[in-house]
């Protein structure tokens, strides 16, 4: 029973590892795309350059939680403490770099406000 739960375990790592290959490999030609194409639209603007790196950012973001999920199930299946170390090793980098990119993320997808009006005396 316990091999068959490896077995299925690593599959399932190996599945959801390769879905975050896939969606970050998506953002990145999407961003890469949109980087050729921009020239071709008109005058460029940091507007645009802003909304390329959001959009980057958010499939890289999706990307690093599928890597982490990953993680967690290939935990199921470390038989060692010096894998198990490794891998809470790699979960916390990857949750910091979520954090920090999900600050970002937030911190810049907020539209400018214009400056308040003021009131006429």
């Amino acid at each position: 029973m316990e091999e068959l739960l490896k077995s299925v375990a690593g599959a399932v790592a190996l599945a959801v590892e390769a879905v975050a290959v896939l969606v970050i490999a998506f953002g990145a030609a999407e961003a890469a795309v949109r980087l050729i194409l921009r020239p071709f639209r008109g005058p460029e603007t940091r507007a645009q350059r802003k909304d390329i790196w959001l959009r980057f950012a958010m499939w890289l973001l999706l990307g690093l939680e599928f890597e982490l999920a990953a993680d967690v199930v290939r935990s199921v299946i470390s038989p060692t403490w010096a894998q198990i170390g490794q891998l809470a090793a790699i979960a916390v980098i990857r949750t910091f770099l979520n954090y920090f990119l999900e600050r970002d993320l937030e911190k810049y997808a907020e539209p400018a406000r214009p400056p308040e009006a003021t009131p006429a005396a």
